[in-house]
């Protein structure tokens, strides 16, 4: 097991329930193309998830993928897309390369994760940063039902209570 510190992430300013979801257009990517979509476009065909996760090659992003597709959320009647500071090519490989049957929004200046209020700067790297990992549901209308933000790296959510609290067991 690799030795790694916890590292308090401090408080974040992320979406309420009841707040209007930030709307945005990037490239949404799966193994086999990528076309800019807009946020607004997915809700409007209904109930969405956005998963933010870091860098798409980290060892956190890949477990968050591991557990959603062992407990079958791309099996769900909920849109469930990723949002990653990374770019259309790298997210297209992971996909690929792990079998991994989600569809990851691209964001290399991670700027969707500002307006989230869930971005937080990389310790020595001036100018890089990253989502935390976090959880929004977000209505057909463009509303925030539920979120889930990680205070520490690396950290994980109960995965039977996020299900819980996004209303999805």
């Amino acid at each position: 097991m690799p030795e790694f510190d916890v590292v308090d992430l401090g408080p974040a300013d992320g979406p309420d329930p009841g707040d209007d979801a930030p709307d945005f257009t990037r490239p949404l990517v799966t193994d086999q193309f990528w076309q800019d979509r807009t946020l607004s476009d997915l809700t409007s065909e209904g109930r969405t998830i956005l998963v933010f996760t870091p860098m798409i090659g980290s060892f956190v992003g890949k477990y968050v993928y591991d557990e959603l597709a062992d407990r079958g959320w791309d099996e769900r009647d909920e849109r469930v897309v990723g949002v990653t500071a990374s770019t259309p090519y790298g997210i297209s490989r992971f996909l690929d390369e792990n079998d991994a049957p989600f569809e990851i929004f691209a964001d290399p200046a991670n700027a969707v994760a500002e307006s989230y209020g869930i971005a937080h700067d990389l310790d020595g790297m001036a100018g890089i940063s990253e989502p935390r990992p976090a959880f929004v549901a977000i209505d057909a209308d463009g509303t925030v039902e539920a979120a889930w933000v990680a205070t520490e790296w690396p950290e994980f959510p109960d995965y039977d209570d996020l299900e819980a609290q996004l209303e999805l067991a």
